[in-house]
Formats: C-alpha cells, structure tokens, sequence
C-alpha cells in the first residue's frame, strides 16, 4: 500500500515500537564489530600468553616425537599418548578460547543489549516464499551488504599484500638465522600484520557500526498514520476522553447541585457569580463552599435556592472572591471570615424576621470588607469550578 511506502515513513519510532521490535528479536547488530572484538581478543590472549602457550607447545611437541618402542607397537597406549597431548594442547589455549565466546556473546550486546526471545525462530511461512526471497536478493540492502563485503576484502587484502611486500626481503632471510632466531623475527612478522589487519578492520567497524543503527531506525520508521494510531491506543480516542470528561463534569455538576438546598445562603454578582455557603455551629470550624457556578450555572443556583426560600445576597466582591479562592466543600480563607460572619448574621436575623412576623425585615449588609488581593474576577464563565 502507499501508506506504507518508505517516502511516508518519516516519524522516528515510538518507544512502544521500539519495545515491540525487541520482543521480536529486532535489534541493530554489526557482524564488523563482533569480527573486530574477536580479533583483538584473540591476538591479545597470545599475545599476553605467548611465554607460557610457547613453553607448553613447545613441551607438546617435544612429547609427541619422545616415546618408546613398546608404546610403536601398542594402537592403544599410542592413542592414549596422543590424547594426553592434546588435552595438554587445549589446556594451554583455553583460557584464549573461553575470553573469545565471552567477546562472541558479549559483542553484540554492544549496539541492541541484552535480549532474549523465541520469536526469531518461530515458523513464517512467508519466508518460505521464492519471489519474497528473490526480492530480499536483489533488494537495496542486500547489494549494499554486497558492496560492503567487497569494500572488506579489498581493504584487508590490500593491507595484507602490503604488509607481506614490507617483509619479503626479511622473510627470505629468514633462511640464513638459527632456529631460535629465525623462530622469533617470524612471529615478530605474524604479529605485526596481525596489528595491521585489525586495525583495518577497526576502519570497517567505525563505518558499519552507525550505518547499522541507522539502517535499523529507517526499518522502524513509522508513518503519521500509525504514530497518530498508536497514541490512541495508548493514550484513547480524545473524542472518547473528552466525551467523558464532559460526563465526569456533568456528574460533578449534579452532586454540587444536589447540595445547594442545604445552604445556608447564596451570596451572587448578581448575575454572572453564584456561590452557595453553609455553616454548622459546633460541627464546622468555618462556614464551607457546597456549590459554586458560573453563567448558567450560577443561573441554575438561583432558581435552586428560590425553591427552597434559600436567601440570596447580592455581594459582587465577596462572590468573586469565594469563587476564585474557594473550592467545592472547603472551608472559605481565613481573610473572608469577618464578611461572611455578617452575611450568616443577616441570616439568622432574618430568619427570627420570618418566625416572629412582626416587625421590618432586616437590611442586607452592603459594605462588606473584602480583601483587595481577593477581589480578583475570576477566569472562564460558565463552569462549576
């Protein structure tokens, strides 16, 4: 499909994707820095082990040409020696072999970590498919692997040849040293190439190393579609969140209004700011907000408290102070409690108004002492806040 197309996958993986790549045995690896890793472990085990490996072969060797004339004629004692020998021979580079299946496992842990998974090895039919595997042959990777493998033995064979024309003439004299001379320049000779072999290889490594983990990010791509996906599997639909945050907030608004009838009084903008206090001698340590509401909320306060012969207090500083600093069934600040003890007076008062009948009705407090600080309009109409 388009959508899948290399020219779409622009976005860098997420870490989900990243996650499920490893669960499937995806992870960059470089087969040149393993290679690299072997090379200088093993050159370097012999070459700090030289004394002892040279002392122990050279005791193999002498061993396996030292026997006696019973032994000539005996297959299995001449077996017996020949095993003695070779376990001597395996004792003596073992310590090279086990530090090289360290490096072998360790190497590529490099770039991808540690990992383990079966999914590699399960069954995929569509490997067996001739025209996929035909594809993957002459695929831009595969001649890139190509070229890259061409571009290495040129590189080490011409380092080699190089090397090897440096000590011709040396070579060739070596003819005229004793043994031991000639058994040292010789393997002083060996080791140099050796150095120079890994450290082209070292070259191959510092080019192949970014190139694999770029090429395993552009394998991992991802195209906006499947970005945008998989963040609403993960994070949901946000039509769907909203959708219920809109029905958290109704629900919110419902038991806020539920309250209202228990009110002591409504104190109002009048019109833009409702809020509904109540207060309970000897079980409140302060009177507390039960609803408060905005617009059409502040709105719907009202007519609650007009069903239930609620007071409402007209008061635009002290409603917008309480409906900035207070939240639903907190107590009010500590700097509105001289204002809000006179309203509750005013309250009570009229409540006895109501009782006894007679009489003028008591006037509502208009100057009330709100602090400055806290007379701040609040933000955002139309929300129960």
């Amino acid at each position: 499909m388009a959508e899948d197309s290399d020219l779409e996958r622009t976005e860098s993986a997420t870490p989900k994707r990243l996650e499920q790549a490893r669960e499937e045995g995806q992870v960059a690896r470089s087969r040149e820095l393993t290679t690299f890793a072997l090379l200088v472990t093993g050159f370097g085990g012999l070459y700090a082990m030289a004394g002892t490996v040279s002392a122990n072969f050279e005791a193999v060797f002498r061993g396996a040409f030292i026997f006696d004339r019973a032994a000539a004629f005996e297959p299995g004692a001449m077996l017996q020696h020949l095993s003695l020998l070779g376990f001597h021979g395996a004792v003596t580079i073992m310590p090279i072999l086990a530090a090289c299946m360290v490096v072998a496992l360790a190497s590529p842990m490099a770039l991808g970590g540690f990992m383990i998974s079966g999914k590699p090895l399960g069954l995929k039919f569509s490997r067996l498919n001739p025209i996929s595997g035909l594809g993957k042959m002459f695929s831009g990777q595969s001649l890139t692997t190509l070229g890259f493998a061409f571009a290495k033995s040129v590189l080490v064979g011409g380092v080699s040849i190089l090397v090897m024309r440096h000590y011709r003439d040396a070579a060739l004299g070596l003819g005229a040293e004793s043994l031991h001379t000639a058994l040292g320049h010789a393997l002083q000779m060996v080791a140099n190439t050796c150095i120079w072999i890994i450290a082209s290889m070292l070259v191959l490594v510092l080019f192949d190393v970014p190139y694999q983990l770029w090429q395993h990010a552009k394998k991992l791509r991802m195209t906006k579609e499947e970005v945008k996906r998989e963040f609403k599997e993960s994070e949901g639909d946000p039509f769907i969140k909203g959708k219920i945050r809109q029905q958290q907030r109704e629900m919110a608004r419902r038991r806020m209004m539920a309250q209202v009838p228990q009110a002591d009084v409504i104190v109002t903008n009048p019109t833009h700011y409702a809020v509904a206090l109540q207060y309970q001698d000897g079980s409140m340590k302060a009177p507390r907000l039960l609803a408060k509401g905005a617009d059409l909320v502040a709105a719907r306060i009202r007519e609650i408290a007009a069903e239930h012969n609620i007071p409402v207090l007209e008061s635009p500083p002290l409603a917008r102070a309480l409906f900035q600093h207070t939240e639903l069934n907190q107590e009010i600040p500590a700097a509105l409690y001289g204002a809000v003890a006179e309203v509750l007076a005013w309250v009570y008062q009229l409540r006895r108004w109501h009782k006894d009948g007679s009489g003028n009705a008591p006037d509502a407090p208009s100057e009330l002492a709100v602090p400055p600080e806290l007379d701040i309009p609040a933000r955002g109409a139309g929300s129960l806040a």
